[in-house]
């Protein structure tokens, strides 16, 4: 029997994009066709190209399904590639919300037009994927048929990211493994950690990934006389990724928005205890000083003090590192969810009717 064919619409290289795909491969013996925006998104005039392009983009992808005829269409972002798929002509489409809401920056002038956008997506999709119950909330505020979502994160690979963490517990070990943009505030984290360092508390900081904001974190974290305890790694294969939780002990992620994280739940699987922002998204996981702490937005004052108290309480982080790998284990082990997802489609595909 030949493999059903899935058209993804969407950043193929983006983790969550991989896992999605990867998942779909292996528990629902899936094929795919990939389309994708390729012009950045960094600057006004790059951003009026991307909508160029996006404008463009339905020809292109209709003529992708002439030639591939795929069983199905799945696509990320609600108001972007969701609406592609759900314009383009194939039964059963998957779209799922990324964040939130999907309707950001929340002062975009598009941001009339992204309702609608997304309203229509909502309308024609077959399945919605919310992967965290956060984002279910705007979902009903603008009266989404609710059986036709999802409520299910994606997992992670519990394997990869084992519990055999080795960090010091004598030692503040804290590690960052968000992309380096201004949503997640790793300007505040590096702030932090100079009013630790004016303490006299040793520390050692590691700061996975790349993006625009490095330069100026680099010198920051010089001009705040840390720069020798700060491991700004680059970009690194996701195979390594592990191994550097393994390696730490306190997990910071300081976003100004959130839908579910999987840098949350691998760093829980891998026994970091959690310190992350006080927003909805952190707030369905994490709860203050019981398996993790909650910071306010922009906070540095708060944060540098309540990362020296989860230091200073060694056994209550033992004890939440515990829950967290259990938690995991029971809600995020990704060859349950993607099992049950990669079944879902196959039903879908299995029911649809053409149009």
């Amino acid at each position: 029997m030949a493999k059903k064919k899935i058209l993804f619409l969407g950043e193929t290289y983006r983790a969550d994009a991989i896992t999605w795909m990867n998942g779909l491969k292996e528990f629902g013996d899936f094929e795919f066709v990939t389309w994708e925006l390729k012009t950045p998104n960094h600057t006004f005039f790059s951003r009026f190209l991307r909508l160029l392009e996006f404008c463009t983009g339905l020809f292109q992808v209709r003529n992708i399904i002439k030639i591939h005829q795929p069983d199905m269409v799945i696509a990320e972002r609600t108001t972007s590639y969701g609406f592609l798929a759900a314009v383009s002509g194939v039964k059963p489409i998957a779209i799922a919300q990324q964040g939130r809401t999907d309707l950001w920056p929340e002062k975009s002038l598009l941001l009339p037009l992204k309702k609608i956008i997304q309203d229509y997506a909502f309308k024609k999709a077959d399945l919605i994927h919310a992967w965290g119950p956060v984002m279910t909330i705007s979902m009903k505020a603008i009266n989404v048929e609710m059986n036709k979502v999802l409520v299910l994160p994606k997992g992670i690979d519990l394997v990869k990211f084992n519990n055999q963490n080795t960090a010091d517990s004598s030692k503040i070990n804290a590690i960052v493994t968000r992309s380096l943009t201004s949503d997640y505030r790793h300007d505040i984290i590096l702030k932090a950690f100079s009013i630790i360092n004016q303490k006299g508390i040793d520390f050692e900081l590691t700061i996975v990934g790349d993006g625009k904001e490095l330069p100026k974190l680099k010198e920051l974290a010089k001009k705040s006389s840390i720069e020798k305890k700060v491991n700004f790694t680059g970009r690194i294969p996701n195979t390594k990724l592990p191994e550097l939780l393994q390696k730490s002990n306190i997990y910071i992620s300081m976003p100004i928005t959130e839908g579910v994280s999987a840098s949350l739940f691998e760093a829980m699987a891998s026994n970091c205890y959690p310190i992350v922002t006080d927003i909805p998204g952190n707030q369905s996981w994490i709860k203050h000083r019981e398996n993790g702490q909650l910071i306010p937005i922009d906070n540095f004052r708060i944060l540098a003090e309540e990362i020296l108290w989860a230091f200073e309480n060694n056994e209550i982080r033992k004890t939440a590192v515990l829950k967290n790998r259990q938690f995991v284990e029971k809600n995020a082990d990704y060859k349950t969810n993607m099992k049950i997802i990669a079944d879902k489609y196959h039903e879908l595909i299995n029911t649809s009717k053409p149009n």
